[in-house]
């Protein structure tokens, strides 16, 4: 379908930053290919939903960013999702090898793994309990990471991230082998990232914002809070760059893009029988929904699917999303994670207005393989 924007092998994906970065400082067995200026410590900084096509509209409310060394976009990866690309990022691997398949999935006590707190549901209408003792996060993800290779080979190694994300499951899972910088506003990340460029060296900092996905879902991308956002994290990283010392490179990427959506004009999953006959669980986010058939139901789910999603988006088996290199690699541990069926949206989403009250009330989402979605910058800062 021409409007799938599906991930790409050429070395030019989120995946590939950090290794693009180390080796651009000199440390071996690490490839640049990006195409980063040859420096002594780098710096990562993720703002979170910070899509190329959004950065590309809304030019006028972000001139610095706007103004840096431009390559062409980078792919997230699939699905579109922070989970999924925080760990790409952080292993240097897609999604069918570091696990993380998505916003929710499969977990092999039959509930499914909310990966931002680590948690299953005990019932369907139960309280959440943590999984970190039986499926721990190296368990889950336990390939070494790009940042326990960089420390080895002896790169200072920091991520300065908000402070509640220490000790959590995605932390222990993504970003192992760097030691963590708790910060609680932008001061905090900008002299965070500012000590680590004045660092001897060699240092690695990644750095992440949150705040522009976080008003793209609950206004939209686009929406004046949105662009004030993004006006703020504009003159933020310029501040961090304009005080860049000589051999220390900046790279602003993000984990996905985002699309603004009705909530009145999505497909409710948890109103509509046809959608839940054969049903195990329903995993994924509103543009990706994962779908665990009963045994031998998946053919009449993936029937049922397809003629509820029509002409919003692709209704395929897991299995022809793997062919299609969707997730990437897939290794045997990861496959019972991937759904039985895969309903990617286009136009629409498909919401839960029961299970998942909260996310199905918002406007802005991400997850699925469209341009908008897919899309992330790659720019540019160096000292000096």
């Amino acid at each position: 379908m021409d409007w799938i924007v599906a991930p790409d092998s050429d070395g030019r994906a989120l995946r590939d930053v950090f290794p693009s970065m180390l080796a651009a400082m000199g440390v071996e067995s690490f490839t640049d290919t990006i195409g980063i200026p040859p420096c002594r410590n780098a710096l990562v900084l993720l703002v979170d939903g910070l899509g190329h096509e959004l950065l590309r509209a809304h030019e006028a409310d972000a001139p610095f960013l706007s103004s840096l060394q431009h390559s062409p976009p980078l792919t997230a990866g699939f699905p579109t999702t922070t989970v999924t690309s925080i760990a790409s990022l952080a292993t240097g691997r897609c999604a069918g090898e570091h696990g993380l398949v998505g916003y929710t999935f499969a977990e092999p006590g039959g509930g499914l793994l909310h990966p931002l707190s680590w948690t299953v549901r005990d019932s369907p209408d139960g309280d959440r309990v943590s999984l970190m003792e039986r499926w721990p996060p190296e368990q889950v993800q336990p390939h070494t990471t790009v940042l326990e290779r960089a420390a080895a080979a002896g790169v200072d190694v920091r991520v300065a991230v908000p402070r509640h994300f220490e000790g959590t499951g995605l932390t222990e899972a993504s970003l192992r082998g760097a030691k963590f910088r708790g910060v609680r506003e932008l001061g905090d990340l900008a002299a965070e990232l500012l000590d680590a460029a004045e660092s001897p060296g060699p240092s690695l900092c990644y750095g992440y914002h949150a705040g522009v996905d976080l008003l793209g879902h609950v206004h939209g991308p686009g929406s004046i809070q949105w662009r004030m956002q993004l006006r703020q994290i504009d003159a933020f990283v310029q501040m961090v760059a304009e005080r860049l010392p000589p051999g220390v490179v900046l790279s602003v990427v993000a984990d996905h893009g985002m699309v603004d959506l009705d909530p009145a004009q999505m497909i409710d999953a948890d109103s509509d029988p046809a959608l839940q006959e054969g049903v195990r669980l329903l995993g994924g986010e509103v543009r990706v929904r994962q779908v665990y058939a009963r045994p031998g139901a998946r053919d009449d789910v993936l029937a049922a699917w397809q003629d509820a999603v029509g002409e919003s988006g692709s209704v395929i088996t897991g299995e022809q999303a793997i062919d299609e290199g969707y997730f990437g690699p897939v290794t045997d541990a990861v496959r019972p994670r991937i759904g039985d069926v895969l309903a990617v949206l286009r136009t629409t989403g498909v919401i839960r207005s029961v299970a998942e009250p909260g996310e199905s009330k918002l406007r802005g989402h991400h997850g699925s393989l469209t341009s908008a979605e897919q899309l992330i910058p790659v720019l540019i800062a160096a000292g000096g």
